[in-house]
């Protein structure tokens, strides 16, 4: 996936003229799903118009989260990697259709099955996140995570997310330049006296390069590894 298109109509977003001028998307990402009664993420731009969304149906943590434009069309699936410690998940464009397999009746049983003649070519992630994990006590490290990309893939660049998810307090660093493409700060909104910062919060893409989808999939699994 290229990080820096932003030509796809499925992810075009639209800013103010001052934020467009400087490159900067500014969203509010609400820790809530449009959906009845599912747990989830409603993000808007600055013009109030919804932009993604993310519906889950099972609470507790997830081995899967996918993030959806407003129509519902998949735009990158996060899967859990299994067995793997510290937590990593693995991130994939668009939707990821399982291998499909149909009944082998030439056994004499339906139990031996074999993989159908024309399947869909395995996708491969074009990166993942891996949760950072503090070997050295009392350390006063604040990296969250890490973001790699596979061998596979031509744009090696490589980020860490740094910061505190708890507070809404973080930024997503590129490693080569050293520079800020996306923050997460809290937003100081309040009704009938009661702070929303927790639930309601700001996500900032910085660089022009940098697509808000990509800052979004990393506010997904900051959410997944330390909620």
């Amino acid at each position: 996936m290229n990080v820096g298109e932003r030509e796809d109509k499925k992810m075009a977003l639209k800013s103010d003229d001052k934020d467009e001028e400087r490159g900067l998307i500014r969203l509010t990402v609400w820790r809530k799903s449009l959906m009845f009664s599912c747990k989830g993420f409603t993000v808007i731009d600055s013009k109030g118009n919804l932009v993604y969304r993310v519906d889950n149906y099972m609470e507790g943590h997830k081995e899967e989260v996918i993030l959806m434009d407003a129509a519902g069309y998949t735009i990158l699936t996060m899967r859990r990697k299994r067995l793997s410690m510290p937590d990593s998940w693995l991130v994939f464009e668009g939707e990821v259709v399982e291998e499909e397999e149909e009944e082998d009746f030439t056994s004499g049983w339906p139990k031996n099955k074999k993989k159908k003649e024309k399947k869909k070519k395995k996708k491969r992630p074009f990166c993942y996140v891996r949760k950072h994990v503090n070997l050295v006590p009392n350390s006063k490290s604040k990296v969250l995570a890490h973001v790699l990309y596979e061998p596979s893939c031509k744009d090696r660049l490589s980020y860490v997310i740094e910061g505190s998810y708890e507070r809404r307090s973080c930024k997503v660093v590129e490693k080569s330049r050293s520079k800020v493409v996306a923050e997460m700060k809290r937003k100081d909104d309040m009704i009938k006296g009661i702070s929303l910062w927790e639930d309601v919060f700001l996500l900032m893409v910085i660089d022009p390069n940098f697509h808000p989808a990509f800052a979004m999939a990393f506010v997904l699994l900051l959410d997944q590894m330390f909620s």
